[in-house]
């Protein structure tokens, strides 16, 4: 199983990001899909996770109505979309797969991804 995170990069506060996690090696539509992230220092954890049909979704407070999470089950993939970037986004972006539970990260982490560096400049 391999999860590929990109679109990470480096970006003036104010701006927009989109990442990106392709899955293979793995039945995609059957697992809820999440973002994590883990600042410098601090723990890894859940901004952003969607069902396995698209049709519900859970973010953390630090990123509601900033960020949207999709995912196109044709193309094995799940975005976020972050909008307003501050510079405490600034992190390692982590892609997961969860094969039971809920969007809200209920039946824990079965695969994750590599990750993507996300940094926000003031």
């Amino acid at each position: 199983v391999q999860l590929q995170a990109s679109g990470g990069g480096l970006v003036q506060a104010g701006g927009t990001l989109r990442l990106s996690c392709e899955a293979s090696g793995l039945t995609f539509r059957i697992y809820y899909m999440g973002w994590f992230r883990q600042a410098p220092g601090k723990e890894r954890v859940l901004v952003a996770g969607i069902s396995r049909g698209g049709n519900r979704t859970y973010y953390s407070d630090s990123v509601k109505g900033r960020a949207t999470i999709s995912r196109d089950n044709t193309k094995n993939t799940v975005y976020l979309q972050m909008n307003k970037l501050k510079p405490d986004d600034t992190a390692v972006y982590y892609c997961a797969a969860s094969r039971y539970g809920t969007e809200r990260w209920t039946g824990g982490t079965d695969y994750w991804g590599k990750g993507t560096q996300v940094t926000v400049s003031s």
